[in-house]
């Protein structure tokens, strides 16, 4: 299930609440460092992803390609272009009627 970045942090918040409280399901108080570093951790790393995707994308707009940038993010060219491309639809085929028709039927696409 997709998730916001908002939405996951409010979550870990919660289970850092969670485990220093004296409510705690299991009945025992945890420290909740842990959790609020992994919190802080997963900010940083949802900051540096939006640094990432505009470095990519600058990169592209100069001209590099995708098999440069994959080699420095460590990766292929072609995961690079999956991860940081610009999504295209997916191309679906009409199921074919019975009804004739004027000329060949085009391509459905469907955005997600």
């Amino acid at each position: 299930m997709p998730r916001t970045i908002a939405e996951i942090m409010a979550r870990a918040d919660e289970l850092a609440d969670l485990t220093e409280s004296e409510d705690d399901p299991v009945g025992v108080q945890r420290d909740g460092a842990p959790v609020r570093a992994l919190r802080a951790a997963f900010a940083k790393r949802a900051e540096v992803e939006v640094e990432m995707v505009a470095a990519v994308e600058s990169a592209r707009a100069e001209g590099y390609s995708w098999a440069l940038i994959g080699s420095l993010i460590g990766t292929s060219g072609q995961a690079a272009r999956e991860r940081y491309g610009i999504p295209r639809p997916p191309v679906v085929a009409r199921p074919k009627s019975s009804v004739a028709t004027d000329g060949p039927a085009e391509p459905l696409r469907i955005a997600l």
